[in-house]
């Protein structure tokens, strides 16, 4: 199941701001450095042609969602195209519907203990902690102390400085953005060598805290 393969590849990388053309390219900078889990964001330009090319290039090897899923058409176009997962900033009750419809993982955001149980209450598989950096890696304890029952994957403001905190602290899996893959308009050879060597860094990081 997808959820499964989240949790054993413990990193949600997530593209935001580029051009479709130069998101395949990240995408295999990112799997060059261990990175198996992608979210493309449907602010993204062409988005659903972009998801469809990524999955039928790279979708026997990592596992490709969409992010930043406001709403349950967004969701259903999403699927359709390939997303395997839905990442939400929000929770959204008919978008969490919309996606256990089709099949797909629902991971919709929340921050207080009261939504984050609302939201797997109305089904989804796992719950995105965002702004995760307001309260740090203490909160995610502080929340899976009563409600260890729900994966929790806290997002905005995960560092290298700070990720394997995160794993110590219960997350289930992390979202990365800028800290991995930051906007630019130059997507040369060098940046993707970047992309490749976070990429690395990130995976050493989150094997050393699970052990």
């Amino acid at each position: 199941m997808g959820i499964e393969k989240i949790r054993d590849y413990g990193i949600i990388a997530i593209i935001r701001g580029h051009h479709p053309q130069s998101i395949p390219l990240i995408v295999e900078a990112l799997k060059k450095g261990g990175i198996r889990t992608v979210e493309i964001t449907m602010d993204t330009p062409k988005v659903c042609s972009v998801i469809e090319q990524v999955v039928d290039e790279f979708g026997d090897e990592m596992l490709i969602g969409a992010g930043t899923v406001l709403d349950r058409e967004s969701a259903r176009l999403a699927i359709l195209a390939g997303a395997k997962f839905i990442f939400s900033p929000s929770l959204d009750i008919e978008t969490i519907r919309m996606t256990k419809r089709y099949g797909a993982v629902s991971i919709p955001g929340a921050f207080t203990p009261t939504e984050i149980l609302a939201a797997y209450e109305h089904g989804a598989d796992a719950v995105k902690v965002f702004p995760a950096n307001i309260l740090g890696p203490a909160y995610i304890k502080s929340v899976r102390d009563p409600l260890p029952q729900i994966p929790i994957i806290p997002t905005g403001g995960v560092s290298l400085e700070n990720v394997g905190d995160y794993f110590k602290n219960g997350a289930f899996a992390v979202g990365l953005g800028g800290a991995l893959v930051h906007k630019t308009n130059h997507v040369d050879e060098e940046y993707l060598q970047i992309i490749t060597q976070k990429a690395t860094r990130f995976v050493e990081e989150v094997k050393k805290a699970r052990q």
